[in-house]
Order: structure tokens, then sequence, then C-alpha cells
């Protein structure tokens, strides 16, 4: 067995992974760093371009983002947090865009504008107080509103196609919403990466065995094209999307146990046709039914990808047992330990509704779907519309208070104390706000390396708001956004 010394070892080829080898060969062109993914080419999991919606979110439209207190207000701090951290990661494009190491940005990110649509004077009423409690804050000043049924027809003409204009409808609009491919970004940033001295990557290559060396490094067996080699690597990230989890407690690491994972499956309904396709140029995102967990909030997308443009409706949620899209039924049953059972069963007795939810997502037909879909499109026609399969996600479980679950919709960074691994769980926001969570990983294992002046100061070259809050310095947001909105061709 032959063995291999680095510095950084990356287990993913997807929007995580890349990121955190962009960022640290920006901050030490010297780490030799080693990406090794299982599949035979990068960003073809959730980072593909098909396998999300390819919102950037910013919490324009998200209306889950936004839940209301008990005294009926609406609480925007999460919409804000989310706001904030996709400004860091449109600064971060923007400087690899400068620097040559991202190409032209209509290659992967485009102004589309996003928005809320709702029927039923509840929901009107819903979001009105949503848009006033947005629009008087700096980073959601130009958000728009209006139950004007012209003005609706003239935001979003597929959608009033054949409405009852009788019913209360709103919505609201930001102009300066993106659709962004993240399979572009992600494989031009490893394009850029393999450009560099002391960058490998490695294709069909599937970790096997994460243990510790005596002298503190990891010890990872990676099976590739019929042979086994070892790696001995200073610094691992497990970046995998849902095979994060498994390679965590393959790794045995005190802080992984507790954790389990409730794999979700999403399909979508895809329209082409140009025809249709040209009456429709926003990503709006309604009201999610009741029951439903958050990351099926029901949206009608326009989609650029690859120079073509397509409009998608969805996500329809599902049960599997894999936890990749390229996975295996045996994943979720193989993750179950002894330190992660009674969470995962507290889970499944706690949310039967969801459980309920996704069996009738399930059993749906194609014109149960599209039937969902005339909600928003009531002249949708089943044949314009087809069936296509989104990536896995993989919820987090995690141990609650009194020994139960804890089922958390959204992502999570899980750090050794040493700072010698890292591994990233869960979905959404996700790829949106990589760029902060991945800074987030740097600051907890490479603590000393981002005090000093040399990485200081390329952080603040490379992303200007590092260090200041975005969220309490909305002069300096404001600023750095119309830098970014330039340089990223997104200004209307």
């Amino acid at each position: 067995m032959t063995s291999n010394s680095v510095d950084v070892l990356l287990v993913g080829g997807g929007a995580m992974s890349s990121t955190l080898g962009m960022l640290l060969k920006q901050l030490d062109p010297n780490l030799s760093i080693t990406m090794v993914e299982r599949l035979d080419g990068v960003a073809k999991e959730s980072t593909d371009g098909w396998n999300n919606a390819g919102t950037g979110h910013a919490a324009y439209c998200e209306l889950n983002y936004t839940p209301k207190n008990t005294d009926g207000s609406v609480n925007i701090d999460k919409a804000i947090t989310i706001n904030a951290a996709f400004e860091v990661s449109l600064q971060f494009w923007s400087y690899l865009v400068k620097e040559g190491k991202l190409p032209a940005p209509n290659e992967f990110i485009h102004r589309v504008p996003h928005q809320s649509f709702v029927w039923g004077q509840d929901n009107v009423d819903m979001l009105k107080a949503r848009y006033e409690a947005m629009s008087a804050h700096p980073a959601f000043k130009e958000m728009q509103f209006t139950e004007d049924k012209e003005k609706l027809r003239e935001w979003v003409p597929l959608i009033m196609n054949n409405r009852d204009t009788k019913e209360p409808l709103a919505a609201t609009r930001i102009e300066h919403g993106s659709d962004v491919n993240f399979g572009a970004i992600a494989r031009n940033m490893v394009n850029a990466l393999q450009a560099m001295d002391n960058f490998e990557l490695r294709v069909n290559a599937e970790v096997n065995r994460i243990d510790k060396n005596q002298d503190g490094t990891w010890g990872v067996l990676v099976h590739q094209n019929g042979s086994t080699q070892r790696f001995n690597a200073k610094f691992v990230f497990l970046g995998a999307g849902g095979g994060a989890l498994p390679l965590l407690q393959n790794s045995g690491v005190e802080e992984g146990k507790g954790y389990g994972g409730f794999p979700v499956s999403g399909q979508w309904l895809v329209c082409d046709k140009p025809e249709i396709v040209k009456q429709h140029f926003a990503k709006v995102y309604g009201a999610a039914p009741i029951g439903a967990p958050p990351m099926s909030v029901p949206h009608l997308d326009t989609r650029i990808i690859d120079g073509k443009k397509a409009i998608l409706f969805g996500p329809f949620a599902g049960f599997t047992t894999k936890f990749l899209k390229k996975g295996s039924i045996l994943d979720f049953p193989m993750s179950m330990r002894l330190n992660n059972l009674a969470p995962i069963l507290s889970v499944g007795k706690n949310n039967m509704d969801l459980t309920k939810y996704l069996i009738s997502e399930v059993r749906k037909s194609h014109k149960d779907r599209c039937d969902s879909l005339r909600d928003f499109f009531p002249g949708a026609k089943d044949e314009d519309w087809k069936l296509a399969y989104a990536g896995q996600r993989v919820q987090v479980i995690k141990r609650g208070q009194h020994g139960g679950g804890v089922l958390q919709f959204g992502t999570e960074a899980v750090t050794t104390k040493d700072g010698s691994l890292a591994a990233l769980l869960g979905a959404s926001p996700g790829a949106s706000t990589t760029v902060n969570t991945m800074i987030g990983i740097l600051e907890k294992c490479f603590p000393e390396q981002m005090k000093s002046p040399q990485w200081h100061a390329k952080m603040k070259e490379m992303i200007p708001s590092y260090g200041e809050s975005l969220v309490e310095n909305t002069d300096l947001l404001l600023s750095i956004r119309q830098n970014t909105l330039e340089t990223l061709n997104l200004k209307p």
C-alpha cells in the first residue's frame, strides 16, 4: 500500500470542499491539498445545477425564513442573518472573477427577480406584515409590495394567466435576486485549483477508513481504480453532502456521536418549451402547505443552466433510505449506532405529521403534481411538464434535552477540539452560504493562522467585510452590495 502525506485532505468534490480548498490556497499557496471524489467528476451530486433550485438564498422571497412571533408580528432575524451570509458569498465570487479564477459571471450567475406570491386574505395580510417589517431594514429596503392585479400581471404574467382575480392576491419583489449554477462555480474553482502547485484531484476515489495516527495526523484509506492508498493528513474536511455523516461516524471522534441523518429526496416539474419559458422571469416562492417541512416550500423558478432557460416547479418531497442520489439503500440503516439510536427514534415518534406528509408526496401521480402546479400557474397543462429528480438531502438529527432527538432543517459544522477534522452536515440554505460557513471552519480549525497579519490581510482582500458584522453595519453592507452587484452583473 502506497502512502501519501498532505497538509489538507478534502473529501467530496462539491460546493463545500471546492470553496474551502480555494480559500486555503489563497491564504497559503504552499499548502499541499488533495481532493478525493467518489464519482467520476466533481459537483455531480447536490451541487449539480439540476440537483438544486439554484436560488441565491438571500431571504428575499423565502417565507419560511420569517416566522411569526408569539404576538403575531413577523420575526426577520433569520432573514437578516441569511442575507448577510449570502453577501459574503457574493464578495468571494466577485474576488475570484477579478482574479480570473472564475469565468465571466454570466457563466454561473444571472439576475432573476426574487418574489413571494400568495393568495387568500390571511396570506395577503401575512405577506403585507412581512413586507412592512423587512422593507424597514436597510438590507431589504428595495423590496416592493403590491396587491394591484395589473402590477401582478406585469411581474408574473404566467402565474396570473387564467387566474380568478376576484380572490385576494399579493406579491413582493426584489429585482437583484439571483439564479446560481453552483455546479459551474464548483467545477471552475476546481479547475483553477488544478492549475496551482501542490493540489491534486482524485476522482473515482472512495474513502474506506479514517483513523488518528500517533503523531496527531489522520490516516485515511482511499480506494481508487482497484487499489488502496493511505493519505496521512494534518487536516481532513468531510464535505461529502449526505455522505459526510457516515464518514464522520467512521472517524470515531467524540464530537460526531449522537448525530443521525433523516434522508429526504426531492423531485421537480420542469418545462423547457420556449413559448412558455419566455412568459416567466422570476423565482416565485409561495406559502408551504400545512404539515410540510421547510424545504418543501413551493416555488416556480426561472433556471438558466449552461445558457439554456427552463422553468422549474417544486420541490416534491419523498423518502428514501439513500444518503446520496447515487448512494445505497443501506445508507440510513447502516448509519444507526447505539449513540444516535435514541435521537433517531425520538425524531420518528415526534414527527409523525412529517412522515405522513412524505408518504402522501411519494404516492402522488403526475396529475397530482400538476394540480399543485396549477395553484401557481392555473393554465398549466400536464403534457408540458416532465419530472426530474433533485439531489438527495440529509437533514440533521441531533441530541436534544432529556436524551431525545431534534430534527434540524439547516446546516451544521462539526469540528474536533484540536481542529484537525471538520464535517459539514445538513442542507438548505447550503451552497448559498458556503463561503460564510467555510470561514467559520477556518476560524475554528486554523485559529492562529487566521489571526496572523498575513492571513487576515488576505481575508480582507478576498472578503472586504471580513471581521465586521454585515448584520450590524448596514452602511458597509449596502456599500459592498453595490460593488458585488456591479462585478457580477446583477444590477437591474
